[in-house]
């Protein structure tokens, strides 16, 4: 049976824990990494306030015009602001087009880390550490309600951190050194728009079928239909997060550098209809990326001898051409191993669509 497991990482936020229970939740975490590549996590510390202030930004800012919102759009070459609806194609962060290209039916506001996030650091390149464009001047909560959330989730991240270090068996502090500048990035992602805002054209899309960049993604999302994973059979599964929790993915470049010992797995967003109109729903992803300059190779214990390794590659190289895919439709150079992935796990699900 597909399962995709809760597990309670209370033991990383407890100061009080034990080595041993450390260790038990460890392993739990590389079982579904093997495994699923997905997983929910309780016991996570973020206070129900803190998802009270993240929703009522959200719904401030989304309730504004669509002239309003295109307003706060990225300048060029930033990953930061407003992206409307039909702009990105997830599926071409991978060089595997959709049919429905640039048809991906959601809108989304973009923040992250940037340069000023870490005035120890000199000569951070603004490409991967844009400054964020806030709309302060239209929806004064916002910022106060998304920072107050991207700073719990980036907390989060680092626990987790040290639960996937333990549960490879590396020294504590192995990725310190590669995570201490790291290109962090909260997407707000809203599934549903007033009727006459856009057109479709072709068969609705929410979210193409992709897989993520970094090393984990903590997603908060309300508890609406909608998220699909790629099972190891080509099925797609339904995943709703449990009562207060948050799921949690691993991302390409925890992939690589485990050598796919670590599952990043093949996930979209099926937006729900009801007589003809999208249910709403609204999602928040963090994305852990890690530092520009990191380089993702094999990590010790990683090597197999019946898999090739990765060439080695930066993590702002692996960011940068998975975003000119989803943007303007140019696939990257770097990504024919987890193209593959992609087009063998569709071809499997159409096959197993068209068999039933």
């Amino acid at each position: 049976m597909f399962n995709v497991p809760v597990i309670d990482i209370s033991a990383y936020v407890d100061p009080q824990s034990t080595a041993a229970q450390r260790a038990e939740v460890a392993r739990a975490l590389d079982e579904a990494a093997t495994t699923v590549g997905f997983m929910q996590i309780v016991g996570h510390g973020v206070p129900a306030a803190a998802v009270e202030g993240l929703t009522e930004a959200f719904d401030a800012f989304y309730a504004l015009p669509l002239g309003v919102k295109k307003s706060y759009m990225p300048r060029a070459g930033e990953n930061r602001g407003y992206s409307p609806p039909k702009s990105e194609s997830l599926s071409m962060s991978l060089g595997v087009a959709n049919a429905n290209q640039m048809n991906d039916y959601f809108e989304a506001f973009t923040v992250g880390a940037g340069r000023s996030s870490y005035p120890q650091r000199l000569n951070l390149p603004e490409s991967s550490y844009p400054e964020n464009l806030w709309p302060d001047d239209v929806v004064p909560a916002f910022r106060p309600g998304v920072e107050e959330w991207f700073g719990h989730a980036r907390d989060v991240s680092r626990k987790l951190l040290r639960g996937f270090t333990d549960g490879l068996g590396l020294p504590t502090d192995y990725f310190d050194d590669l995570v201490d500048h790291s290109i962090d990035v909260l997407n707000l992602n809203n599934y549903a728009l007033p009727e006459g805002e856009i057109e479709l054209a072709g068969e609705l899309t929410g979210m193409g079928a992709h897989t993520d960049f970094g090393i984990l993604t903590i997603l908060w999302a309300d508890q609406v239909p909608g998220l699909q994973i790629l099972d190891p059979d080509g099925v797609w599964q339904d995943v709703q997060p449990a009562d207060g929790a948050l799921i949690v993915n691993l991302g390409d470049a925890m992939a690589r550098w485990t050598n796919d010992r670590w599952v990043s797995t093949i996930h979209r967003v099926d937006p729900p209809i009801v007589d003809g109109r999208i249910i709403r729903r609204r999602s928040a992803a963090f994305f852990f990326d890690g530092n520009f300059d990191a380089v993702i190779e094999t990590l010790p214990g990683c090597a197999r001898t019946d898999r090739p390794e990765y060439s080695p590659i930066t993590v702002a190289e692996n960011i940068n051409a998975k975003l000119a895919g989803l943007r303007a439709g140019i696939a990257p150079t770097d990504a024919s191993r987890e193209a593959q992935r992609l087009t063998s796990a569709l071809g499997a699900a159409r096959s197993d669509t068209q068999a039933v």
